[in-house]
């Protein structure tokens, strides 16, 4: 009896061993542990409105004779639109100064200008050319329409504030006719708030 326990037990486990080991009928698989990949960045959104302050330096030339640096500053504000990898937008600047126009007894007070920009994104940043209308002011000539060009660079700091660079040639010829031409070359870091 005990002979025929152990035949049975052992047939029962050679036919269920093939079922455990290889059994033809697939196992429920678990659940594979996925991590998501992490979301590209994608560069920042310059599409609205900015209001800032600017600041630096102005070395203004006369063809009166030599040439005067000063301090400028002042504010500016425009839009921007993007456009994918690139930027474009218009603007104002309002700087004032006091840099006298040497061989004359004119100083050059003020500078305005009505700007376009364009530029391309570089991950948190927009290099940009710029160039546009410039109004120069003075204290004896008056004021006199000119032009600017130039270029700078600014950078989101966060979604509502950038900080940049500007480097700006401006030319105002035969000042208020005059005779006298003169020309600022500006150089300004610039503080913006973005809306």
């Amino acid at each position: 009896m005990k002979t025929t326990t152990s035949l049975i037990a052992a047939v029962i486990a050679l036919t269920a061993a093939p079922a455990l080991a290889g059994s033809p009928e697939v196992a429920p698989s678990q659940d594979a542990v996925t991590q998501a990949a992490p979301a590209a960045l994608g560069s920042p959104d310059w599409t609205g409105f900015y209001g800032g302050v600017q600041l630096g330096y102005a070395n203004v030339d006369s063809s009166a004779g030599g040439d005067q640096d000063e301090f400028i500053g002042g504010l500016t504000g425009g839009y921007d639109l993007d456009l994918g990898q690139w930027v474009i937008g218009a603007g104002i600047d309002y700087d004032f100064t006091d840099a006298s126009i040497n061989g004359t007894a004119a100083s050059l007070e003020e500078i305005f200008r009505l700007k376009a920009r364009g530029g391309y994104k570089i991950g948190n940043g927009l290099l940009y050319a710029t160039g546009g209308y410039a109004l120069g002011e003075t204290d004896i000539f008056g004021s006199d329409d000119g032009y600017f060009i130039g270029g700078g660079y600014e950078h989101l700091v966060s979604s509502n504030f950038s900080v940049g660079g500007e480097l700006l040639y401006n030319d105002f010829d035969n000042f208020n006719s005059t005779g006298t031409s003169v020309d600022a070359t500006t150089v300004q870091i610039r503080g913006t708030f973005r809306f």
